[in-house]
C-alpha cells in the first residue's frame, strides 16, 4: 500500500524557517507529480506548491511565492518543501500528498498525515 510520511513541522518564530519532508513508499515515486497543502483552522484546505514527476515544473500558491520551495529527491522517494521568511498566517497542519499522474492537473489520490506548523509573532 501507498504511504506518505511527513516529518519536519514545528514551531518557529516570524521570518525563520523549516525544511517539511516526505517520504513516499509503496509506489514509483518517480513517476508521479506531488504536492504539498495546507489547512488552517477554520479553513479550506489549500494547495501550496506541487511539481512535476521529474521536477522541471513547480506551481506555487500567491501567498509563498518567492519565500518556498518545493523539490523532490526521486532516489530517495523524498519530497521536500523549504519555507523561508515564515508568517504567522502560514501557520497549518501541511500535508505531502500524490497525484496519479505525472503532472499536477488533477486530485492528489494519496495524503500523508499532515504535520503542524506553528508561527509565533
Amino acid at each position: 500500500q501507498v504511504q506518505l510520511t511527513e516529518s519536519g513541522g514545528g514551531s518557529v518564530q516570524a521570518g525563520g524557517s523549516l525544511t517539511l519532508s516526505c517520504v513516499v513508499s509503496g509506489r514509483t515515486f518517480s513517476n508521479y507529480a506531488m504536492g504539498w497543502f495546507r489547512q488552517a483552522p477554520g479553513k479550506e484546505r489549500e494547495r501550496v506548491a506541487a511539481i512535476n514527476w521529474i521536477g522541471r515544473n513547480t506551481r506555487y500558491a500567491d501567498s509563498v511565492k518567492g519565500r518556498f520551495t518545493i523539490s523532490r529527491d526521486n532516489d530517495k522517494n523524498t519530497l521536500f518543501l523549504q519555507m523561508n521568511e515564515l508568517k504567522p498566517e502560514d501557520t497549518a497542519v501541511y500535508y505531502c500528498a500524490a497525484y496519479p499522474a505525472v503532472y499536477f492537473h488533477e486530485t492528489p489520490d494519496r495524503w500523508g498525515q499532515g504535520t503542524q506548523v506553528t508561527v509565533s509573532p
